[in-house]
């Protein structure tokens, strides 16, 4: 928890918007803020995604669409540039498959 609110305390300060990622056991959710005007500007989680016809997907794979789709949505609402914003996870395993997928699809860091 002490890390979720140092990771915070850092990223508001900048004054963009914020890219928040939460994880559960079983689905990944990134969503877009603007706290500025505190509203969410887009959003995204891998129970939305379209599934692969019966087919096993990993959940890193599932966190970089997740990624991907909230930077697409994102770049239609005008946002191009936005922090990082962890909260309490290590920069790791699906937390860091959410950023690549987003980088991938233009959204800057």
């Amino acid at each position: 928890m002490f890390r979720a609110r140092r990771t915070r305390a850092k990223i508001k300060k900048g004054g963009r918007a914020r890219l928040s990622v939460f994880r559960s056991n079983r689905n990944i959710h990134a969503q877009i803020i603007d706290d500025r005007s505190g509203t969410t500007v887009a959003s995204a989680w891998s129970g939305e995604l379209p599934s692969k016809d019966g087919k096993a997907e990993s959940k890193n794979e599932k966190a970089r669409k997740v990624g991907e789709l909230v930077a697409e949505r994102a770049e239609k609402a005008g946002v191009r540039e936005v922090v990082f914003d962890r909260g309490k996870y290590k920069y790791h395993g699906r937390v860091r498959a959410v950023a690549e997928g987003a980088r991938k699809k233009g959204l800057k860091f």
